[in-house]
Parts: C-alpha cells; sequence; structure tokens
C-alpha cells in the first residue's frame, strides 16, 4: 500500500522536523514547506493526501492560504489541518469557516497529531462505490464522490460531502450532534460537537444557489434532519 503523503507548512525549522519526524515514525511520506511561497510550489509539483499549516507564516497567514486552496478547483476538497497557538473559539471558528477540516492548537502531543490527520483522512476515504442517491436534482455519486444538481457540479469539502451523504442516506430522521460526530467522523475522533455547527453552515451555503439549503434542517433541541418536506 502506497504511504499517505503530508505536506507541512511550518516556518520554524524545529517545529516543522518535530513534527515531520513524527509523521514520518507513523509510516507517512512527509515534504516541508517553510511558507506560503514554498507550499504553493509543493502543491504545483505534487498533489498531497493533506496538509498541515501553520496560522503564522512569514508571508502570508495560514488561514489565508488555506481559503485560497478551498476556493480552487485543484485543491478544494483537499484536507486541511491548522495548527496554531491560538487557543480562542473565536480563531478555532474562524478556522473552520475558513475551510480547515480540524484544527490543533499548541503545545499538542505527536499521538494526538496522528491521530487527528488519521481521523481526517478517513473523512475523505472511500465508500461504497455502486450507488447514487438523488433527491430531485440533487445527485450524490458515491462511485465518482461528487455531487450534481442536473449538470452542475456542487463544491463541497471532504467533510461536507461526508455529512451530505450520511444525510440523504438517512433521510427524515433527526440526528443529534453526537450522533452524527459517531456517524460521520468515527469514534475516538477529537472532535467538538460545536464543530457540527461549522460544517452544517458551510453545507448550507454550498446548497444555497441551488435553493437545496433548506433541506438540511435544524430541529431545536434534537439535533438535524435532512428532509425536502418543509419545516413544519
Amino acid at each position: 500500500m502506497t504511504a499517505k503523503q503530508i505536506l507541512v507548512v511550518e516556518d520554524e525549522r524545529p517545529i516543522r522536523e518535530m513534527i515531520a519526524f513524527g509523521l514520518k515514525r507513523a509510516g507517512f511520506e512527509v515534504r516541508e514547506a517553510g511558507d506560503c511561497r514554498a507550499a504553493r510550489a509543493a502543491l504545483a509539483n505534487q498533489r498531497p493526501d493533506l496538509v498541515l499549516i501553520d496560522w503564522m507564516l512569514p508571508d502570508h497567514s495560514g488561514l489565508e492560504l488555506t481559503r485560497a486552496l478551498k476556493r480552487e478547483r485543484d485543491t478544494r476538497d483537499l484536507p486541511v489541518i491548522i495548527l496554531t497557538a491560538r487557543v480562542e473559539e473565536a480563531d478555532k471558528i474562524a478556522g473552520l469557516d475558513g475551510g480547515a477540516d480540524d484544527y490543533m492548537t499548541k503545545p499538542f502531543s505527536p499521538r494526538e497529531l496522528i491521530a487527528r490527520v488519521n481521523a481526517v483522512l478517513r473523512r475523505g476515504g472511500s465508500v461504497d462505490e455502486t450507488e447514487t442517491v438523488r433527491f430531485e436534482q440533487l445527485l450524490l455519486d458515491r462511485a465518482a464522490h461528487r455531487v450534481l444538481v442536473g449538470e452542475r457540479a456542487v463544491s463541497l469539502g471532504p467533510t461536507e460531502y461526508r455529512l451530505l451523504e450520511f444525510f440523504m442516506m438517512h433521510p427524515e430522521r433527526v440526528y443529534s450532534r453526537e450522533q452524527l460526530l459517531d456517524r460521520v467522523w468515527g469514534g475516538n475522533v477529537y472532535v467538538e460537537e460545536r464543530t457540527i455547527d461549522v460544517h452544517i453552515r458551510r453545507l448550507r451555503r454550498s446548497l444555497e444557489d441551488y435553493g437545496y439549503d433548506r433541506w438540511v434542517q435544524t430541529v431545536r433541541g434534537a439535533g438535524y434532519r435532512f428532509s425536502a418536506r418543509a419545516v413544519s
């Protein structure tokens, strides 16, 4: 099996080398970049399976780089974990809203880093490739790992895709945040329940232009439901 490749974007060399060492010991192939420009060059040369990006970089912020990657066709589904010393909740929300799939505050242990990396990679992993799921013009093609409305492709990050896939496979049922964490993120994953709300908002924004955002419904005091019926 080919090793998964991780790009580590961190300007402090000792930290970058420590992260790279831990990842290599866990069986990953690692490339390194000290700033956004070097990261861009590395991405142009070869696409990794995941990118670890420090928030504070010398040329641009890691959050700006993350936002840029999520806007571009070739990298919008590339998993990103932001690394930062910022611990305020507002910063975490900003990172997740900016497109990050996860957010880690320094200092962190090598074991936690590996667990987070594996969790994010699992979210974008393979699924049963024999089915398509359709609601009106909204089509989820599980074999091609894409979502279409008519002939138009819907841009979704890997986590939003997994959420939508789960919802479309289980319509009309209400799921709590805890249940969604277990069913979409998997067990033993370090994700806060509030993170669900961030990804729900991002999923709705992606569906809004097509009028399908209303199908991702909030059930007050209970959780979320996917339904083509109007909210009563």
